[in-house]
């Protein structure tokens, strides 16, 4: 006998919490659309090559890979061990494996527009609600399989897009009732600039892998990281400066100027981020200097959503500017920035400040008793008028006692119930009980429709 299981840093989700997610996408959603962009899905597995080299070295490292078909064949038996010999060594072969899960759906979405920018019209906007698998460490708010709703531009380079990005963000995250949220910002000009500082631009990855560990490893392992990748004592004291600049976003920008501002990557940098900050005044932006976003593709600025700071949760959204991403697969000069809203972390963060309205778990408004099978006949006339009328409704399955039949619209969360027995057969009525207000009606099975259900 199998135990029932499921693979770890996966979920089953029941109806109550398919609600609640369904709450977030169409609040994401409807948002999405309110800015123009268009729905697009892509296949759950990529050609492997579409995703390696992309994420950087520690990104590279949670791709799911998957087998070839056909390996248990015995002529490729030999081959197939040879392979894997390969893999283990940290190397990639199509003899074992050419697919792989998707990381995420920005690299996708490049690959698309590379395969179709002969059909898009530009700038191109659009948003994408689907899965990602990534082979990490299981823990609270980080899963293996979750789900990611991004929005992107492709075609334009105009700092208007990263501007209703960040609203975006602030509407969405404040029609979920998460109003203390904070929108962290930075450019990877900035950190570029910082790089040239430190002796090269080579540098840039050594730094940003780095400081990416900020928050989860303290400034002493991340200066004894920036040791054993081969920076020198005076170059770590130039990153420590950088990454103790505070104050309001004006008086960091000011800092970074004078530290940073000379070199041309820097001061432009530093021109975007004053402009997009200024133009999304209202918004919850914090500059944030110690913001690295570790993906070897961003050019330009870059986002991390935080929850509510009584929340212990890490980012609950993120992304940036890429200026040529799809240059990855041929097709150069498209420019592009996008956002994602981490669903799962969301969720949990909603769950905990028990910020999701009542009405979401509400599926079925309206159950109809069934008492008998001239009455049941008739409750289900009655209740097909009110599903085409819009009214969510069903009928219990069986004849049974009262009290079983209030009790399964209790643990369904059913507001209304209605009731046709005998007498109300022969009268053409029906009896509306609402089980929230604990009041009822008598309507006329012929007015049913016309009853207001809330």
């Amino acid at each position: 006998m199998t135990k029932a299981s499921i693979p770890q840093g996966t979920r089953d989700f029941t109806p109550e919490v398919v609600r609640k997610r369904q709450f977030i996408f169409n609040t994401i959603r409807n948002v999405f659309e309110l800015y123009g962009f268009q729905p697009l899905e892509t296949p759950a597995m990529e050609n492997i090559d579409t995703l390696m080299g992309k994420y950087g070295e520690e990104g590279d490292k949670l791709i799911f890979k998957i087998l070839n078909n056909g390996l248990d064949n015995k002529e490729k038996e030999e081959k197939s061990r040879a392979a894997f010999e390969k893999v283990l060594q940290g190397k990639n072969t199509a003899d074992l494996t050419e697919r792989a899960l998707k990381y995420d759906l920005t690299i996708p979405f490049a690959r698309f527009v590379a395969m179709n920018h002969n059909k898009l019209t530009f700038p191109f906007k659009r948003y994408q609600i689907q899965p990602v698998w990534r082979a990490d460490k299981p823990q609270r708010g980080r899963y293996r399989e979750f789900t990611q709703c991004d929005a992107d531009v492709v075609g334009s380079r105009s700092l208007l897009n990263e501007v209703e990005l960040v609203n975006i963000y602030h509407t969405v995250f404040t029609n979920l009732g998460l109003t203390a949220y904070e929108l962290r910002i930075n450019s990877r000009k900035i950190l570029t600039a910082l790089a040239e500082r430190c002796g090269g631009a080579d540098q840039m990855m050594n730094i940003t892998i780095a400081i990416d560990k900020l928050d989860k490893i303290g400034i002493e392992k991340v200066n004894a990281e920036l040791q054993q990748r081969g920076l020198n004592d005076a170059q770590i004291s130039i990153i420590g400066q950088y990454l103790n600049i505070g104050g309001s976003n004006e008086e960091k920008l000011s800092a970074i100027e004078t530290l940073l501002g000379e070199i041309s990557t820097g001061k432009e940098g530093i021109e975007e981020l004053r402009l997009v900050t200024e133009a999304a005044a209202n918004s919850n932006l914090i500059v944030d200097f110690t913001l690295a976003r570790g993906l070897n593709y961003y050019t330009g600025i870059i986002f991390e959503a935080k929850a509510p700071a009584t929340v212990k949760m890490g980012s609950i959204g993120g992304g940036g500017r890429y200026d040529d991403l799809t240059g990855l697969f041929g097709v150069p000069n498209i420019p592009g920035v996008g956002i994602s809203f981490g669903v799962d972390r969301i969720f949990d963060v909603l769950e905990e400040l028990q910020l999701f309205p009542d009405a979401v778990q509400t599926g079925t408004q309206v159950l109809f008793f069934n008492l008998g099978d001239a009455e049941s006949k008739a409750a289900y006339k009655v209740m097909q008028q009110l599903r085409a009328a819009g009214v969510r409704s069903e009928i219990f399955h069986e004849n049974t006692k009262f009290d079983k039949q209030f009790k399964y619209a209790e643990n369904k969360n059913i507001p209304y119930v209605v009731i046709i027995g005998s007498q109300e057969l022969a009268d053409g009525n029906c009896v509306v009980k609402d089980l929230r207000a604990r009041k009822q009606d008598t309507v006329k099975m012929t007015d049913i429709t016309g009853y207001t259900f809330a």
